[in-house]
């Protein structure tokens, strides 16, 4: 890891941790989801930028050694997109190819659809563009996480029966399965895992310690405001189509694959009618954490997409 430079950058008022390497003139930004940081892109970092590209990851603001939003009710996911953008702008980046995984491909779609001239490619780790649905997930059940970590004040009293480290291997653990976490009435999210329970194999004993100090610093609420609890604003894009040429890796044993209507609108072709140049490719026994279980594999996807597209512009 001793390639990979940080730095703190001033971003729209908040100072960002970053991450860097690579002195390649074509740009890769790495995007996070939950409950990661930029350490969670730090094989494709690597991978990239051996293959000739400059490769930056930020902790996202909330994150990591990211300072918080300043008013975290009003944090939304609009404050990914703008910060991102102003990254460009302070690295001087005209265009850049933008990764995301889970919630953090959201702010990437995003922000093809606002500056497409600003993209010159997209990859997704296991999230499709789909236009937003206030009640997409209305017929899960009550016990469904997302549901949970909405409700006021459940996920700190949940949480706060543990100490950090425990908290993040359980959602870690949680999500590496290939069910979706559902807890009964009278159980708890943190209850679905038993405390015999191994991390992942791919995950080592640093990598866990490095992420449970991560959050340490930031504590989950700030983390968990954007994708779970923050201001959902109203979705004003016409006809939204995402014209950038997408990579979309899927691991074939993620939990999201289970989540309403997301398997069929994958395998139906409706979701080409949102994306007009996508190509999917799937990794049969891979994880939600499909970067880092099957680092590989994943960066030679990553590498031969970014080629192919450099090549042909």
């Amino acid at each position: 890891m001793d390639q990979i430079q940080h730095k703190h950058v001033n971003i729209r008022g908040v100072k960002l941790h970053i991450a860097e390497t690579g002195t390649g003139s074509s740009v890769v930004i790495f995007i996070h989801g939950f409950p990661e940081i930029w350490y969670s892109w730090r094989h494709q970092m690597i991978a990239v930028a051996n293959g000739g590209y400059h490769a930056i990851a930020p902790d996202l603001r909330g994150y990591g050694l990211s300072e918080h939003h300043p008013d975290l009710e009003k944090a939304s996911f609009d404050d990914f997109v703008e910060d991102t953008i102003a990254i460009l702008d302070y690295f001087q980046i005209e265009k850049a190819f933008l990764v995301g995984k889970d919630f953090g491909s959201w702010p990437v779609y995003l922000l093809s659809l606002l500056q497409p001239t600003r993209i010159s490619g997209i990859i997704s780790l296991g999230v499709p563009f789909f236009p937003p649905r206030p009640l997409r997930y209305k017929d899960l059940p009550e016990g469904f996480y997302i549901h949970r970590w909405k409700e006021p004040g459940r996920a700190e009293a949940d949480f706060s029966r543990f100490d950090v480290k425990t908290v993040w291997r359980n959602i870690y653990i949680l999500f590496s399965r290939n069910e979706i976490p559902i807890a009964d009435k009278d159980k708890e999210i943190m209850d679905l895992v038993d405390p015999s329970n191994p991390i992942p194999s791919w995950l080592s004993s640093e990598d866990l310690a490095i992420y449970a100090k991560s959050y340490e610093k930031s504590g989950f609420d700030s983390p968990m405001r954007a994708p779970y609890k923050g201001l959902h604003r109203e979705f004003t894009i016409r006809n939204p189509v995402v014209k950038a040429p997408v990579l979309l890796i899927i691991g074939g044993q993620d939990y999201f694959l289970k989540f309403p209507g997301i398997e069929d609108y994958l395998t139906s072709g409706k979701v080409r009618e949102y994306m007009s140049d996508l190509q999917i490719k799937t990794l049969p026994e891979g994880s939600h954490f499909v970067q880092e279980q099957f680092p590989d594999q994943v960066n030679q996807l990553i590498i031969d997409f970014l080629d192919k597209q450099v090549r042909s512009s």
